[in-house]
């Protein structure tokens, strides 16, 4: 347990910031998983209504550095090959 008030203090922050980070990344891979199970059902038209929302989702983890931008780019990047192909 560290004993100074600025490592207390960062700590605290840390915490929050991995909280933040978290509720992004769970919320994130709800929707990607959504769009898999869309996507394995044939089902194409609802999974491009919904890849707007991933892609946005995808830009802003980026933007705040949750993920890398090139994980970013690369998890777009697949879900489109994916829709294009039909599934």
């Amino acid at each position: 347990m560290p004993r100074r008030r600025t490592s207390l203090k960062r700590n605290r922050a840390d915490k929050k910031k991995h909280l933040r980070n978290l509720k992004v990344k769970v919320q994130l891979k709800k929707t990607l998983k959504q769009i898999q199970a869309l996507l394995s059902a044939k089902n194409l038209n609802e999974a491009k209504a919904l890849l707007a929302k991933a892609f946005s989702q995808l830009d802003k983890a980026a933007k705040k550095n949750i993920i890398h931008p090139a994980t970013a780019n690369r998890k777009k990047s697949r879900l489109m090959r994916r829709l294009s192909r039909g599934a």
